[in-house]
């Protein structure tokens, strides 16, 4: 399991357990780290700063008390303080009565609770959230882990994995369908696109049939032509056979009229044909000659309208598909608005956008340090209501205006927070010099002795 698995678990194990918080009464501790002695009551709701300069000690107290309440996963390398002959002793009481003690280099641990039973780490787990004591573990943690520990805080987390899921399908569909209306468009648009040209391709048989009955009809009027030119023909012959006959008129008369009504009837039907002739007209089979000439050209022409148009229409539906997509993107986007609208958060302003934390408008790497360190501390609150404190380092990051603020923020939402500070003004509760603790008098809050561990030994229980 990844890191930030462990963590997205730890978050949602006490998200639920709504008891009253418990809190630090008081501590003192010895031989820890830095520490040689250092004792502390801390303010019950707000802030408690430990101040002092650097390399005193103030950092060596939080992870003494990280180590005394988190167990062993947060015990110091080299946790018994360099040169001491004492191994070290950490002693708290806590304000459900609980205390807590460890001793020697190894951490033994023992916790006695009102009643006067034992317990283990377990009792201590169950009320005490890992994020209160590393706080950095949740800042250091990436922007999604953030937001995925919010949303399994306030109850959302399933569902709106659920949308993102789905959302990032459909997101990277109308990407794909995008990308594809695009390149067909874009496509469409280099098609050449001829005009004058059919609709249709044109079938070359059609067009051989056509000049076939072209040519046909022109064969009959080539016919009739024909006919005309016997007849004309025959009128002569009859014409000249009437001449012959008549310088033999006398001897052919009855012949000769004979000839004449044939003559006469001859005559009638030039007359006819030729009129029949002078109507006919000659088709043209020139234009048909050009389209089977280049029927291969104008069909190459209509296959690209063709195409073009069907490339148009293509680009055309993928872009409404694009849309169609846009819009149930859009409606994921607003159930998820609407689902994070109705659960509480733990700070005004706080939301959750494309799996990042959003507070005042900001996502994390643009916050403030101290409106991450507020984020950070409300979200870790929540993850185990139970836990009312949590441990803050190097809060100089705060000028004293939005420390003070912060303060109050702590004091309004019931929390403790005990924090350090490169400082010796007054906005410090205690200081630590060499390793010991001193109030603003400048008077040591508690003494160690350098003996023997076994009779140095406190006997605190």
């Amino acid at each position: 399991m990844s890191e930030q698995d462990t963590l997205f678990m730890d978050a949602a194990m006490h998200a639920d357990k709504q008891q009253e918080s418990v809190k630090i009464n008081s501590l003192e501790l010895e031989n820890v780290k830095r520490v040689k002695a250092v004792k502390l009551e801390p303010t019950k709701n707000g802030l408690t700063v430990v101040g002092g300069k650097n390399n005193q000690g103030k950092t060596s107290v939080l992870d003494a008390i990280a180590w005394a309440l988190g167990g062993a996963k947060y015990k110091p390398s080299q946790a018994q303080r360099e040169g001491s002959l004492v191994e070290p002793q950490l002693h708290i009481e806590l304000s459900n009565g609980i205390i807590v003690e460890r001793l020697g280099k190894n951490g033994s641990l023992k916790v006695i609770d009102p009643s006067g039973q034992k317990g283990n780490q377990s009792l201590l787990d169950s009320f005490i959230s890992q994020f209160a004591l590393d706080l950095p573990k949740f800042m250091e943690a990436d922007k999604n882990t953030k937001a995925k520990i919010l949303l399994q805080i306030i109850g959302v987390g399933d569902k709106l994995s659920a949308f993102d899921k789905q959302e990032s399908e459909l997101y990277n569909r109308r990407t794909e369908i995008g990308r594809i209306a695009d390149q067909k468009k874009k496509y469409a648009d280099e098609m050449v696109q001829w005009d004058g040209v059919p609709e249709e391709i044109i079938s070359a048989a059609e067009l051989i049939q056509q000049q076939q009955e072209i040519l046909a009809r022109n064969g009959e009027n080539q016919r009739k032509r024909n006919r005309l030119n016997e007849i004309t023909f025959e009128k002569q012959r009859i014409f000249d056979e009437a001449q012959r006959i008549e310088e033999q008129i006398a001897e052919l008369k009855k012949r000769l009229e004979e000839r004449k009504s044939a003559w006469e009837q001859a005559n009638q039907d030039e007359q006819i044909a030729m009129k029949t002739v002078n109507e006919l007209v000659d088709e043209s089979t020139a234009e048909l000659e050009e389209s089977i000439a280049n029927i291969d050209s104008t069909n190459a022409k209509v296959r690209d309208n063709l195409n073009k148009q069907r490339a148009q229409e293509e680009a055309d539906e993928y872009k409404r598909q694009y849309g169609d997509l846009t819009t149930q993107i859009e409606d994921i986007r607003k159930a998820r608005m609407e689902l994070l609208n109705g659960v509480e958060m733990p700070l005004d302003e706080l939301s959750v956008q494309d799996g990042e934390l959003i507070y005042k408008g900001q996502k994390w790497d643009n916050m403030s340090g101290s409106d991450q360190l507020k984020v950070a501390t409300a979200i870790v609150r929540k993850t185990n209501p139970q836990c009312g404190f949590v441990l803050l380092d190097k809060l100089e990051q705060m000028d004293i205006d939005t420390m003070n603020e912060f303060g109050k923020w702590l004091q309004d939402n019931n929390l403790q927070a005990i924090a350090t500070r490169v400082s010796t003004g007054d906005e410090c509760s205690i200081f630590i010099e060499d390793g010991y603790s001193v109030d603003k008098e400048g008077n040591k809050t508690a003494d160690t002795f350098e003996k023997p561990a076994e009779a140095n030994k406190k006997e605190w229980f």
